[in-house]
């Protein structure tokens, strides 16, 4: 059994490296995807927003489909569809076709991040410790190979379909082999049926402390994604070739954050990382918000990074538990598929939010949007308390940081 989880583990590691490189590999080629298919810049918001509209919609059907399938299974023919619509998007010639892709790569999306996510819930209830933090750190590293091969592609001029097909081509075969040794909770014959309420469905009021805190998290972040470089090249008067740096710095802090994040809630717990956490990145936006130059804004993503890296995963993690103790894992699993559609929420209004404030103030105010909405994270931190004789960091250790 400890054999089957670690392999598990390692297996569900790489789904979330391979779908890093993926989505990476969409996001950092948009511009080329505009210049491929005409898209007029008035057009494009609606193709942007459209894939995490769909990606939500996706994440609610996996909600009623792991109700007779398995997230296992689901997860192993779901990761190769989105790797092939994104080699759709790269390789088509009419508009429509494009459309037909990113509506495809945005539906599968939300499949796919529920379902890795509920597996990774499982995986972490099965071996009693915080290991989630692992699995977003392997999507963080999947993201920067991504973005690197999107540079290469960029620097030697290759075609979307020269670029995609290839790196797919080596994606789907590992995903497929990986696929092979998912592990989910039916590996304890009564783990589908545990809990005070074993059976039953979980209220959104339990929920929406989690729910907001995903889109609090998701709103920092695609502040970051979207208007880091303009921020630094406009506000901040950088050069051009720096202004691309902030997101690539962002994205190894996350890294870095994430790959030590799951030690942090071992020793001190889940409440005190979520808010350590929130207080780093709130910190983070504000020396953006005052920054004099653009090595000092540099500094503030770079403990954005740092901050927000913890507080996703652990808001999976916090969600899944506390509806697996009340109602069992298919509860956890439909929990799981709800929050995730907040992910999608906080990503479609933070990008408009702060464009819209920076257009009618200015964008040093924007910053403090999200840091604000960051900061109301620790409202609900108590939300993320463990029970210490149930799960997570050892007795002394779980009443000493959730009391406080």
């Amino acid at each position: 059994m400890d054999a089957r989880l670690r392999h598990g583990r390692a297996s569900l590691a790489v789904s979330f490296f391979v779908q890093g490189v993926v989505f990476a590999l969409l996001v950092t080629r948009i511009p080329a995807l505009q210049d491929r298919y005409g898209i007029s810049n008035a057009l494009l918001p609606v193709f942007l927003a459209a894939v995490p509209i769909l990606a939500g919609v996706g994440s609610v059907c996996t909600e009623q489909l792991v109700k007779r399938v398995r997230p296992t299974v689901l997860l192993r023919w779901v990761q190769p569809a989105v790797c092939l619509a994104l080699v759709g998007a790269g390789s088509g010639s009419a508009l429509w076709q494009c459309a037909v892709a990113l509506a495809l790569f945005g539906i599968t999306v939300g499949g796919l991040d529920a379902s890795m996510n509920m597996l990774g819930v499982s995986l972490q209830h099965a071996y009693g410790r915080s290991i989630m933090l692992g699995f977003h750190a392997a999507y963080s590293l999947g993201g920067i190979a991504g973005a690197s091969l999107a540079w290469v592609g960029a620097h030697w001029h290759l075609s979307l379909a020269a670029l995609y097909g290839p790196t797919v081509a080596v994606l789907i075969p590992v995903a497929v082999v990986a696929g092979r040794w998912f592990v989910d909770q039916e590996l304890d014959g009564a783990a589908r049926g545990v809990g005070e309420g074993a059976g039953g469905s979980i209220g959104f009021r339990l929920l929406l402390p989690f729910c907001l805190v995903m889109a609090f998290a998701y709103i920092g972040d695609s502040t970051v994604s979207n208007w880091s470089a303009k921020y630094l090249q406009d506000t901040l008067h950088s050069s051009e070739q720096l202004a691309t740096v902030p997101y690539n710095v962002y994205m190894v802090t996350t890294l870095l954050g994430r790959a030590v994040g799951d030690l942090g809630v071992r020793r001190f717990g889940a409440v005190a990382v979520v808010r350590f956490g929130a207080l780093v990145a709130a910190g983070g936006f504000v020396v953006v918000a005052i920054a004099s130059g653009p090595w000092v804004g540099m500094v503030g993503f770079t403990v954005l990074g740092l901050g927000l890296c913890v507080i996703v995963p652990q808001t999976f993690a916090a969600a899944g538990r506390h509806a697996y103790e009340r109602h069992g894992a298919s509860v956890s699993d439909a929990a799981i598929a709800r929050l995730n559609v907040f992910n999608y929420v906080g990503f479609l209004v933070g990008s408009p939010l702060v464009g819209a404030i920076g257009d009618a103030w200015n964008y040093r105010g924007a910053m403090l949007v999200p840091m604000v909405l960051v900061l109301a994270t620790l409202l609900y931190a108590r939300s993320f308390a463990v029970k210490p004789d149930r799960y997570g960091v050892g007795h002394e250790r779980a009443r000493a940081v959730d009391v406080g």
